[in-house]
């Protein structure tokens, strides 16, 4: 069964990126198991800095957007809400093209608390980055 709520699609995850940061990086959600989410971005005009390589930046933005999301996955949230609390990048290699793919993994799933490892690699399965988030389970209001 794994640690997702039931009745979450790949479909559904990638139509709530249409008008958001999310749909503007070109992120989309490919694969859900069952302890992982994996997503893709494009290296392109939209994530690369001056000098033509992945921007640090965006590779945060497709860490946080995995494990917040995965996150999100795995609470009811009727009553619940998950907010990040701390991110951290080690950036290892540069990407100048083609997608990259990142992998959130959960370490622990809390009441209160997710931490989520989340590896990107590029087209040749090499380490681009590697990252960890913490996200804050907070109760709706």
């Amino acid at each position: 069964m794994g640690i997702f709520r039931e009745g979450i699609t790949i479909e559904k995850l990638n139509t709530s990126s249409h008008g958001n940061m999310v749909g503007h990086l070109g992120i989309r959600y490919t694969e859900i198991g069952e302890d992982f989410l994996v997503g893709t971005m494009p290296v392109d005009e939209r994530t690369i800095q001056p000098m033509g390589l992945l921007h640090g930046g965006a590779s945060v933005a497709l860490a946080e957007t995995l494990g917040s999301v995965a996150s999100l996955c795995c609470i009811d949230m009727s009553k619940f809400s998950p907010v990040g609390l701390e991110i951290n990048a080690n950036h290892i290699k540069s990407a100048r093209s083609g997608l990259v793919t990142g992998v959130a993994k959960a370490l622990h799933i809390g009441n209160r608390t997710h931490v989520w490892e989340i590896k990107i690699t590029n087209e040749n399965n090499e380490l681009v980055c590697a990252s960890r988030i913490t996200m804050a389970i907070i109760e709706r209001k």
